[in-house]
């Protein structure tokens, strides 16, 4: 007999994978973007480091939560 749970483990999974995988491009292109901006006006360098920090806490905040919400998913199923 089939796995009544299988396809909330699949769903569950995939829905981390991508999850994860676009906080991590979100970050590499926030970082990508930050190393542009500095390298063309260096005076700048501080002040886009701070909202680099802080863009990028928003976007680890966003993949946490998506990673939280998958695992209750999970038991509840």
């Amino acid at each position: 007999m089939e796995n009544p749970l299988g396809l909330a483990y699949l769903g569950a999974g995939l829905g981390a994978g991508l999850a994860v995988i676009g906080g991590g491009l979100g970050i590499g292109k926030l970082a990508a973007s930050a190393m542009e901006g500095i390298a063309r006006q260096p005076s700048a360098a501080g002040e886009v480091r701070g909202a680099m920090i802080v863009a990028a806490g928003l976007i680890e905040g966003a993949t946490l939560f998506a990673l939280v919400i998958m695992i209750l998913l999970v038991i509840k199923a």
